[in-house]
C-alpha cells in the first residue's frame, strides 16, 4: 500500500509565499514522476508542476517563474515552492506520484488527500 502525505498549505496574502511538501511511503519499488495538481471551486483539476525521475520539470504557464518544484529522491518527497502568490492560485493542491510497487507491475497514479491554499487579496 502506498500513501502520499501532503503538508504546507494555508492562508497567505497576495505576494506571499508557501512551500508544499509531499512524502510518499509504503511498498514503493520505483517512482517515475511526482507532481502537483490543483482544483479550484467549479473548475477541473489541472497540472501545476511535475518532475520526472531524471530531474526534468514541467510547469503550467500560469505559474512559470513563480513556482519551483523539487524532489528529494532519498526521502521520496516532492516540494513545491510557491512565490508571488496570487488570489487566482487559491485551490486545493493535490500531490501525485506515478510509481510501481514491484518490478513486474506497470506504473500507476497515486494521489494525496489534498491541501488547501488560500491567497487573499
Amino acid at each position: 500500500q502506498v500513501q502520499l502525505v501532503e503538508s504546507g498549505g494555508g492562508l497567505v496574502q497576495a505576494g506571499g509565499s508557501l512551500r508544499l511538501s509531499c512524502a510518499a511511503s509504503g511498498s514503493i519499488f520505483s517512482i517515475n514522476a511526482m507532481g502537483w495538481y490543483r482544483q479550484a471551486p467549479g473548475k477541473q483539476r489541472e497540472l501545476v508542476a511535475a518532475i520526472i525521475s531524471g530531474g526534468s520539470t514541467n510547469y503550467a504557464d500560469s505559474v512559470k517563474g513563480r513556482f519551483t518544484i523539487s524532489r528529494d529522491n532519498a526521502k521520496n518527497t516532492v516540494y513545491l515552492q510557491m512565490n508571488s502568490l496570487k488570489p487566482s492560485d487559491t485551490a486545493v493542491y493535490y500531490c501525485n506520484a506515478v510509481l510501481t510497487t514491484s518490478p513486474v507491475m506497470l506504473p500507476r497514479d497515486y494521489w494525496g488527500q489534498g491541501t488547501q491554499v488560500t491567497v487573499s487579496s
